[in-house]
């Protein structure tokens, strides 16, 4: 009769197995994701240069002599001189361009970052104790959703003094925490409810800790999509506004102070080199950020599912 393998060995070889058949997690997962779907890959390569573009272009581009008017230069097209032509006060289209998507982007950016630290924060601290403590800030943050936010905002940037893209910024965060922290909270209230979270706490774990090392990871693919799309809507709104004369001021270049001059019938038919390209910049922007966030959801959800 054959002789049973040893038992010593039977297990070293299923820990061997289980340790080699281990799930890659991060940056191995989002790897997988993008290289699994190519038009995410390809969406965040063209992001990535055309940040770089942006950035380190802006960096090479003086602001006060791109914005100096030169009337004799007034709606030149595209030349040697002016590759992508000029606007009504003589200035190029490209320097504008340039900074003005760099600016638009960092406004987005920063809005997105600051709105979501403090509705993650505040949701999660909602989500998880709950009672007294999630009822008020539940009413704060209905009652700043019942408020007209735009109308909040123009009438904010209208009577501001020394108006400037730092007040900008503040103006915007004050009224865009409050749907991350309805969205946080309702999945931290669900999440706090686990057995992990109820393990946790009878072991003596700190609320903090529980809320930020064992909840807050377990709710990741819904904020980091949130962020994505937040990211886009922030640079859509600040060009919208912009567009509107209610953005940034005039002396700051901005990628809705280009699309206004679509505004015009004249400009808007016969002279499209000034509207265009910061039009096709925006979309571009937009799609490029959407698509990204959803293989990074895609990438939190496979990293939730495998532990």
């Amino acid at each position: 009769m054959a002789s049973n393998p040893n038992v010593e060995d039977v297990i070293e070889e299923t820990e061997l197995d289980s340790s080699s058949s281990n799930p890659p997690l991060g940056f191995k997962v989002i790897a997988r994701e993008f290289l699994k779907d190519k038009v995410a890959l390809t969406a965040l390569i063209v992001l990535v240069i055309l940040l770089l573009t942006v950035f380190i272009g802006a960096m090479f581009i003086d602001q006060k002599e791109v914005m100096r008017v030169s009337l004799l230069n007034k709606f030149a097209p595209p030349s040697s001189e002016f590759l992508l032509g000029a606007d009504s006060g003589g200035r190029s289209i490209l320097g504008q361009l340039f900074l003005g998507a760099r600016n638009s982007i960092m406004i987005g950016f920063s809005i997105t970052v600051i709105t979501s630290f403090v509705g993650v924060t505040l949701g999660l601290i909602a989500g998880y104790f709950g009672g007294v403590i999630d009822n008020i800030i539940m009413r704060i943050v209905d009652f700043v959703m019942i408020l007209p936010t735009y109308m909040m905002i123009i009438v904010l940037i209208t009577i501001v003094p020394s108006f400037t893209v730092f007040t900008f910024i503040l103006i915007m965060s004050l009224f865009m925490w409050a749907a991350k922290t309805r969205l946080v909270r309702s999945r931290a209230l669900s999440e706090s409810r686990r057995d992990y979270v109820s393990a946790s706490k009878t072991m003596g774990t700190n609320n903090f800790v529980i809320m930020f090392r064992e909840v807050l990871p377990n709710i990741s693919s819904i904020i980091i999509v949130n962020m994505t799309l937040n990211f886009a809507a922030n640079i859509g709104i600040e060009t919208g506004l912009t567009f509107l004369g209610f953005g940034l001021p005039a002396s700051t270049p901005s990628l809705g102070t280009l699309v206004n001059y679509a505004r015009s019938p004249e400009v808007l038919s016969a002279r499209p080199w000034i509207w265009v390209p910061a039009s096709l910049l925006i979309l571009v922007l937009m799609l490029c950020i959407n698509y990204v966030g959803q293989a990074l959801r895609r990438a939190a959800d496979a990293k939730q599912r495998l532990g």
